[in-house]
């Protein structure tokens, strides 16, 4: 049994410098070592649930009897959060530990929320709170997205940072052009009704952000459950939940929400995830490749960790990474590389169809064509609640799921991905038996001359 591995994608220190440049200051990988004695003791299944659902339906209550007092409501969230520490995050902590045998079980949670019929839309209710009047000026200045959050067109979700949020900006963080600051603000907005129960089973949040390199669909965020409790984007913090507008949702957070750097920035900036890839995607020019995004719309990298090419041995990767190796090395990583595709664990979008997917819950297969010509990958989704399990080729699993940057996504793998023979009609795939450098060459020969740089 494995911990979950945790991947903060942006740092909060930075967060309103380009985000392209200098979003990474800080990053923190768990140990993915085994500790079964830690395991042993976390609660069940049922426990687990029956603790979220408590706490969503604790949270829902308390918000609803201050409701009911002459405070604003928004105020009111947050000051229960704040004094008395009893929000949904600091619930979520003494269970979050159990995250991996959470999402072991199904888990549906009905949406909770205050009984008291609002009378105020998102904008209004930010707008007059005490603890969100830096967001409501920095908003303010957009006519068009204080329009979006007073309409009705839809029931939008605003995961609002409080005032102490823009605090953590650097003092001596150059000030943002108002196009970029319009992006981070979008980026901040949800054209979908996400209350606090459907964010606890959700693994991504399609955002008002739209962007052209991720294909045909919204840039997205990621939720997740860890020893900080419920999180957006792996670091900042759900300190409220469940404030109802007329329009919509909010849901307070104590750090601004960045939009992510690229695939290759993101590779590039966790070395001691991988560096080993790094360097096979640099030496084969392919890193400068997947950083073009004239040439692709989206995409999805199946990034196998150092440890990942450690279970190769250390006959195979000293023959990749020789200078005769080097075109072998080139085709295998070639077929980790999706391009045009971006495949999230709970939704799909493609280059070239106006529509986006949602992953729907049960199982999901997809075939995804890589950069190795003429070959695809077999990709199932396993997806029930937040449970979501990803094998590639029924063999590889997606250990970090859902690496968001701006030209696409990163998922994880377990192993290396290795094509089937070239003489196996059935196009049986690898499955991790013994693979010596032989083996391998003949998996890859018919591709070596074929290998291209162009997405």
């Amino acid at each position: 049994m494995k911990l979950t591995y945790v991947l903060p994608l942006v740092a909060v220190s930075t967060a309103l410098v380009l985000p392209d440049e200098q979003v990474f200051n800080q990053i923190a990988i768990d140990s993915h070592k085994s500790a079964d004695s830690a395991w042993e003791k976390l609660p069940s299944k049922h426990q687990v649930v029956d603790k979220l659902e408590e706490s969503l339906d604790k949270a829902g209550k308390s918000l609803g009897k201050l409701s009911k007092c002459s405070k604003h409501v928004l105020d009111s969230a947050i000051d229960y959060a704040v004094e008395t520490g009893d929000d949904l995050s600091k619930k979520v902590h003494q269970t979050g530990f159990a995250a991996g045998s959470w999402a072991n079980s199904a888990v549906n949670i009905e949406d909770h929320h205050p009984h008291l019929k609002p009378n105020q839309t998102i904008y209004e209710l930010i707008a007059s709170s005490k603890y969100t009047t830096k967001l409501a000026a920095a908003i303010g200045e957009y006519p068009d997205l204080v329009a979006l959050l007073n309409g009705t067109l839809a029931n939008y979700t605003l995961f609002a940072p409080v005032d102490s949020a823009f605090e953590k900006i650097p003092k001596d963080a150059p000030k943002p052009s108002k196009e970029t600051l319009k992006k981070v603000l979008m980026y901040h907005v949800s054209p979908e009704f996400y209350p606090a129960g459907k964010v606890l089973v959700t693994h991504t949040v399609p955002t008002a952000l739209t962007v052209d390199t991720v294909g045909i669909g919204p840039q997205r965020l990621s939720t997740n459950i860890g020893l900080r409790g419920l999180t957006v984007n792996f670091y900042s913090r759900i300190i409220a939940i469940d404030i109802f507008g007329t329009n919509g949702v909010i849901h307070g957070i104590d750090s601004l929400l960045v939009p992510p750097p690229k695939v290759a920035d993101i590779i590039t900036l966790l070395p001691g995830e991988f560096s080993t890839l790094e360097l096979g995607l640099t030496k084969t020019g392919l890193l400068q490749a997947i950083n073009d995004t004239s040439n692709h719309y989206g995409g999805t990298l199946f990034a196998p960790s150092n440890f990942a090419f450690q279970k190769l041995g250390p006959k195979i990767n000293a023959f990749l990474f020789s200078s005769y190796g080097l075109k072998y090395l080139k085709a295998l990583l070639e077929y980790h590389v999706v391009a045009n595709q971006t495949l999230y664990s709970d939704a799909y979008y493609a280059a070239e169809e106006v529509d986006q997917k949602d992953i729907p819950k049960g199982i999901f297969h997809i075939d995804l064509a890589t950069l190795l010509k003429d070959k695809s990958l077999a990709v199932d989704v396993f997806r029930y609640g937040r449970y979501i399990n990803i094998k590639i080729n029924a063999f590889s699993t997606v250990t970090i799921e859902d690496g968001i940057a701006a030209d696409g996504v990163i998922q994880v793998v377990s192993d290396v991905i290795v094509p089937p023979k070239p003489i196996d009609r059935m196009g049986t795939y690898w499955q991790g038996e013994d693979l010596t450098v032989d083996d391998l060459k003949e998996r890859l020969e018919p591709f070596v001359q074929n290998t291209n740089v162009e997405l």
